[in-house]
């Protein structure tokens, strides 16, 4: 089983990737910063455990990310522009009974979907914690720091980690440092009034958006599952996967 690319056009005209897998409930993965769908669900095998158990799994290429454009103009990464081109996957898609979910600034984009009345059955912050969705000018200005220094940082440090991933990805450094003026903080009291099941899956040595224990805390309905690793580490691990697989499969 291999999956499918679709594109379509957001309504400021920019074009937008998106890979399926599976046949069953839509369920709706969305990938982090720097990454795209491939690297983040498809290529360690994420995506073919939930589709496993009876999913259809969407996974968009953020705009910037992947086969997604990569434009330059910044008047094309508004403030919550990935949050609007969620909303936009969900009217070409046609989709009312779902679930949504993603990793790092994937489970931003879907605490702003939520926050900004999205009504998926269920959901997923992954690789996330309570301080990555309120305070989200800390982990922007870091990779901006990176971004505009690139080449700068010695082995062994975040920077430098990120300069290895970037590599890795093919991201554009110029669209990349475009998406953090997009970011926009979700207050306290909004998590806290988001009454779905929510699944917190984060690294078990991962605190790069704060704690995910202080995230689950603040959700109504929300479940702690600790995996293996740390931040760049837990996404390649079969345990990620597993855990997803099995909470969507059983809740």
């Amino acid at each position: 089983m291999k999956p499918t690319t679709h594109f379509f056009t957001a309504p400021d005209g920019v074009r937008l990737a998106w890979h399926e897998l599976g046949e069953g409930r839509p369920v709706i993965l969305i990938h982090g910063y720097i990454s795209s769908a491939d690297m983040n669900w498809i290529r360690f095998g994420h995506a073919a455990k939930v589709a496993a158990k009876g999913f259809r799994v969407i996974m968009p290429d953020l705009r910037g990310h992947g086969a997604s454009d990569k434009p330059h103009d910044p008047a094309l990464y508004t403030p919550d522009i990935l949050a609007d081109d969620g909303f936009a996957l969900l009217d070409q898609l046609g989709l009312a009974d779902y679930d949504l979910g993603g990793y790092s600034l994937g489970a931003r984009t879907v605490s702003r979907m939520l926050a900004r009345g999205a009504g998926p059955k269920r959901a997923i912050l992954s690789g996330m914690g309570l301080e990555g969705l309120t305070q989200t000018s800390r982990r922007a200005g870091h990779f901006r720091e990176v971004l505009t220094n690139l080449g700068s940082f010695p082995p062994g440090t975040p920077g430098y980690n990120v300069q290895t991933f970037l590599k890795s990805t093919k991201g554009d450094p110029v669209a990349l440092l475009n998406i953090l003026n997009s970011f926009t903080d979700t207050p306290e009291e909004v998590i806290r009034g988001l009454d779905l099941p929510v699944l917190v899956l984060c690294g078990d040595e991962d605190d790069d958006n704060g704690s995910a224990a202080a995230l689950a805390e603040a959700l109504p309905r929300g479940e702690l599952v600790l995996v293996p690793g740390g931040h760049m580490s837990a996404v390649v691990k079969p345990e990620l996967g597993n855990a997803l697989a099995q909470w969507l499969a059983t809740t």
